[in-house]
């Protein structure tokens, strides 16, 4: 007995000394990395930066995820930092040009246009941008053609070949293994629910989608064709017959300049610096760069650009935007007395009718303290538009997908699936409805009936808001309305949105409205320390969302959430219907 005591004794002893172990190796690592970040970074004279898309492009986040798997620091980086460090560099003597590295890229839409547009304006330096291809998908090879050179691997490819829009339709497949999926809505266009109901799409939502990816294809391929002199006929027989994925053809139809190694094109940059060929020239990473552009000092007055990307939520969770602790942030920023103007950058499809809400009335209460202004990133959609409804001026990019003022319900009823696989229950109740939110017992009429009014009601309640903000009649707004989807360039023409503008022209416009000449921006939320990050990151709900959002597309992650996350299932939904992405 006493020697399986000590046994025991021991275990527990040896357990405690591992986890003791495991935590302090990931404290080491996070305290490795902080410093590592501190460091400062030496900018050359006669440097190239150098911009690839190794990383992730995000609007914003708390902090770069820390993934207790990988043990490494998954670096994410801002674009609006990149854009800004690709500003100060066309007056920074010590950088002669730009070199993009156009592989593959992780970005949305307008934050790739955005990027491309401060390349555009970095040229009028005079310096050099050239860029350098391998495996090039559409998205990098819009955004590499603004370069005044394009360098093509002789084995390489791109892939030019316009914009489709694919739908999962998910009837057939619920009513054979037995499961109902009971669906309320208002709005003709409010697509997201079809799947649930159709086995194709609805003449409406065809409708849209094309006027949707043909707005958006119409603008970037008008960029490109700028970029690359070609004309209107001659890129679409380019694209329509593929001709891109030969990188000979690419070189005759002057998709690029030169099929070249990667060694060959480095050779071409050092001969722009006078460079001899046996030498390295002088590299500085856009990550790098922005880090060396944080140096700055500090002013009182402070212009906030508050971020509001991912599905909106009840609660207070650290990830998407859950309306407990986004109204502490807003609420924050309305008592600052340094904050002269808010930015509120909305990247969202939606979510919660309740939550768009609660965020709402704190956004009203902050512009009647101070200006208050709305920038779009690549959605501004349903719930995501709602919220920027609190705005005095909203700025919106060509390719932002906009609108969708319509609210719908989702229930999924089991109870078929279960009674096929021999599973029953029996449900005891004091009112008529007392079951209604039950997936086991079918819903009932009454609920249906009552949830109908409520999406009625919501609805109404949307369209007011909208017709307030935009000073147009509630008839207006529903000819507009009724679920559909916008380009940001559409929703301009009608009265959607104020201007066609970037994050930038969003804060130089509060500025101007707070009268301000001398100012910093600030980035909310605030970051999160990483140890913090570490712990929020370990837990069970955080494991697996993260997980599953990852090998999800966002469509499917979408359908996934409408039907398991507690937070949307059972409840009145303003969401965007699908993603478009120049693929």
């Amino acid at each position: 007995m006493k020697n399986f005591l000590k046994a025991v004794l021991a275990n527990i002893v040896a357990y405690f000394i591992i986890i003791f172990i495991f935590f302090g190796f990931f404290i080491f690592i996070i305290v490795a990395s902080a410093a590592s970040t501190g460091k400062d970074t030496k900018i050359k004279e006669n440097s190239v930066l150098t911009i690839s898309f190794k990383h992730k492009i995000i609007d914003y986040d708390t902090e770069s995820e820390i993934s207790i798997f990988s043990l490494k620091n998954n670096e994410e980086l801002r674009y609006h930092d990149i854009v800004q460090a690709i500003k100060a560099a066309q007056n920074d003597d010590r950088i002669k040009g730009i070199s993009i590295e156009t592989d593959d890229i992780e970005a949305g839409n307008t934050q790739i246009d955005d990027i491309r547009k401060s390349i555009e304006d970095f040229k009028k330096s005079g310096k050099f941008v050239y860029a350098y291809g391998n495996i090039v998908s559409q998205g990098a090879y819009y955004l590499g053609s603004v370069a005044d050179q394009y360098f093509l691997n002789p084995a390489g490819n791109i892939e030019l070949k316009g914009i489709a829009s694919e739908v999962v339709f998910l009837k057939d497949f619920a009513e054979k293994y037995g499961i109902n999926i009971n669906v309320i809505r208002h709005g003709k266009f409010k697509a997201a629910v079809e799947p649930f109901l159709r086995n194709d799409l609805s003449a409406e939502n065809k409708e849209q989608i094309s006027t949707l990816i043909n707005d958006v294809w119409s603008d970037t391929s008008a960029k490109m064709m700028q970029s690359r002199k070609l004309g209107a006929e001659e890129f679409k027989t380019i694209v329509d017959s593929l001709y891109s994925v030969i990188p000979e053809l690419s070189l005759k139809h002057k998709l690029v300049d030169r099929l070249v190694q990667k060694s060959e094109y480095e050779n071409i940059i050092k001969e722009k610096l006078n460079v001899p060929a046996s030498e390295d020239f002088n590299k500085v990473s856009i990550a790098q760069y922005i880090h060396a552009q944080h140096n700055v000092e500090p002013s009182n007055d402070k212009i906030a650009v508050l971020y509001a990307s991912g599905t909106i939520y009840n609660g207070n969770s650290l990830n998407d935007i859950h309306s407990e602790r986004y109204i502490s942030y807003i609420k924050e920023l309305t008592e600052d007395d340094n904050i002269k103007a808010v930015v509120l950058r909305i990247n969202s499809p939606g979510g919660s009718a309740n939550a768009s809400d609660e965020i709402l009335f704190e956004l009203q209460q902050l512009r009647q303290k101070k200006p208050l202004i709305i920038s779009f990133g690549d959605y501004a959609a349903s719930g995501g538009y709602y919220i920027a409804m609190a705005g005095e001026k909203i700025f919106a990019q060509n390719n932002t997908i906009t609108g969708s003022i319509g609210v719908f319900s989702v229930f999924p009823d089991f109870k078929p699936l279960a009674n096929k696989n021999g599973i029953h229950t029996e449900i005891v109740t004091t009112n008529a409805n007392s079951n209604m939110m039950s997936p086991m017992a079918g819903v009932s009429a009454g609920t249906i009936d009552i949830m109908q009014k409520s999406v009625e009601q919501t609805y109404k309640r949307f369209v007011y808001f909208v017709s307030e903000n935009r000073k147009k009649s509630a008839e207006e707004i529903n000819a507009i309305g009724e679920g559909r989807v916008w380009s940001g360039k559409k929703a301009k023409e009608i009265g959607l949105v104020d201007e066609i503008g970037t994050l930038d022209d969003a804060i130089k416009y509060a500025a101007s409205r707070a009268k301000l000449t001398d100012y910093q921006t600030e980035s909310y939320p605030a970051k999160i320390d990483k140890l913090h990050m570490l712990f929020s990151s370990i837990e069970e709900e955080n494991i697996a969302a993260r997980y599953i959002k990852k090998e999800m597309d966002s469509d499917s992650y979408q359908f996934y959430q409408l039907l398991t996350n507690p937070k949307l299932k059972n409840s009145v939904q303003m969401m965007m219907p699908y993603s478009i992405s120049i693929k």
